[in-house]
């Protein structure tokens, strides 16, 4: 088991334990009412520093703040996300999670054999019935890095690394290219798709490519656990990085300049929150910006923004939010 799986799998259990022992005291039926939220992680799972471990930390927070009792699943564990998803309906949850848009087929799969379980499914758009979709507007939150790194490259040349080849990835890759443009018209982008999101030294090799042949001087990694290894290598490199998901800042600390955030743990506490006051959802599709607080920049720091810097990009900031990305 990964280190760090095994730290959050001691996070859980210490979550569970706390909860179990509040709740002995109380009235059958009491129990009766509390939520119960499953979901089924992502590729990768536990550990991957993005992803997986924020929507784990949305979940640790409901369980504390509304007093829901939540379960979950790896791949690593089930073998399949039918499984997994399978094992979450009927251990009873009241609401089951689907964490990625790689699980969206076999989520549809199970809520057509579940039709009375409410399921959630971040980052996809289903017309199920009995599914609610929840996705992010990463394409704000990757413009932003963008104008930071268009106005923080000395060789106007920055780079894009997505870890699959597939729409979502692509929003990220088109809001950081607006960005860039945005703050430095001259600045050209490479991007590359590692084909994985769980190889951290692939991420390594392409960033390095890019820092050597292309002459880089920034890289934008939304690729998981494979983006790390690219922020890693930006570090052994003396050149810059920015992260993705969550504030990367401390896996790379010479090397990360800022990290787009897209807020897992805000959006999925939001949404089981509103279906435990509810019980249902009045929509079928929730949707988590700038705006909504579901997407944002963690601070500039290794080479700081100047005022003019500053400046520019609250100015490029506040014309994202007023007009969209142009």
């Amino acid at each position: 088991m990964k280190p760090v799986r095994m730290i959050w799998t001691c996070l859980l259990g210490i979550a569970l334990l706390i909860s179990g022992c509040s709740s002995q005291g109380g009235a059958p039926d009491q129990e009766k009412k509390r939520l119960k939220v499953g979901i089924m992680l992502s590729d990768v799972g536990l550990g991957d520093q993005s992803f997986s471990d924020a929507a784990f930390t949305g979940l640790m927070q409901a369980q504390e703040d509304l007093d829901i009792f939540f379960d979950y699943r790896e791949l690593a564990d089930t073998t399949t996300y039918e499984q997994g998803l399978t094992e979450l309906v009927e251990e009873g949850n009241d609401l089951v999670i689907g964490l990625g848009f790689m699980v969206k087929d076999s989520l549809e799969s199970i809520a057509s054999q579940y039709p009375d379980t409410t399921f959630l499914l971040i980052d996809e758009v289903s017309e199920q019935p009995n599914i609610i979709s929840l996705t992010f507007k990463e394409d704000e939150g990757s413009y932003l890095a963008g104008v930071v790194a268009g106005m923080k490259t000395k060789s106007n040349v920055v780079g894009f690394i997505g870890g699959v080849d597939v729409p979502i990835i692509r929003k990220f890759e088109t809001g950081y290219i607006a960005g860039v443009k945005a703050s430095n018209p001259n600045a050209k982008v490479v991007s590359e798709f590692a084909g994985d999101f769980g190889k951290a030294d692939l991420g390594a090799q392409i960033a390095g490519n890019m820092f050597e042949h292309d002459q880089a001087d920034i890289i934008y990694a939304a690729a998981g656990f494979t983006g790390i290894g690219a922020l890693e290598e930006a570090e052994k490199l003396g050149k810059l990085a920015i992260g993705v998901d969550t504030d990367q800042f401390f896996l790379a600390e010479k090397a990360v300049l800022t990290s787009m955030l897209k807020n897992v743990d805000v959006a999925i506490y939001s949404a089981v929150k509103t279906y435990q006051e509810q019980r249902e959802f009045s929509e079928s599709h929730l949707e988590f910006g700038l705006q909504e607080n579901g997407i944002g920049l963690a601070p500039v720091r290794v080479v700081p923004m100047t005022k003019k810097e500053e400046q520019t990009f609250k100015t490029l900031k506040q014309q994202l939010l007023s007009n969209g990305i142009q």
